[in-house]
């Protein structure tokens, strides 16, 4: 996939450009599955999101035996572990977008297309929710992320790129050493 213009229709339903904007108190979650819109759980569990942008992370991405797509991202890439609370996790990304904030520039970690780098970017969407407290409890159990407990997803803080800009967001991720059989997908983007 090459890198393309923002889709004009993320513009509309995003006037206040969230990507851009100091959103503390508001979950910025990246999906690359059946969150996305146009696919089954969207309706389900983001109705009524805040903002819809294209975005994109460091990763490598799998597809399980029933056709769901899993993400791996570098270990050194997690920024913070989620938990079962989720106004701290809120809070743990509203403290790493100060970080980021820092006028210190920071390298671009994302591989640029053709270098034979064994990560490289998944394309997905980032949404912005301001009920976190409603929405990632139920977004944890569709995914069965259980922090402590054994769960074949963990919600990572990682580093994405949406307009241009670097930020931390949610995503769930499958272990790097996992030991289950997932088939590589050729693309940088899950279509079911």
């Amino acid at each position: 996939m090459t890198d393309t213009p923002m889709n004009p229709m993320n513009q509309a339903m995003n006037p206040t450009e969230p990507s851009n904007a100091n959103t503390s108190g508001m979950l910025r979650l990246f999906v690359y599955g059946t969150l996305k819109r146009g696919f089954w759980n969207h309706d389900r569990f983001c109705r009524g999101v805040l903002a819809v942008e294209d975005a994109l992370v460091r990763g490598r991405l799998f597809e399980t035996s029933s056709g769901i797509p899993v993400l791996q991202v570098p270990e050194e890439d997690i920024l913070a572990v989620g938990t079962t609370d989720p106004l701290a996790d809120v809070a743990t990304q509203a403290r790493v977008v100060a970080r980021m904030s820092d006028p210190e520039p920071t390298p671009d970690r994302l591989p640029k297309k053709g270098t034979g780098a064994p990560w490289g970017p998944v394309y997905g969407e980032l949404l912005t929710f301001d009920d976190p407290e409603n929405r990632l409890p139920a977004i944890d159990r569709l995914e069965g992320f259980h922090p402590g407990g054994p769960c074949l997803y963990r919600r990572v803080l990682v580093s994405a790129q949406a307009n241009g800009t670097e930020l931390p967001v949610w995503l769930y991720v499958v272990e790097v050493t996992s030991n289950r059989r997932f088939k590589p997908l050729p693309s940088d983007k899950w279509h079911s």
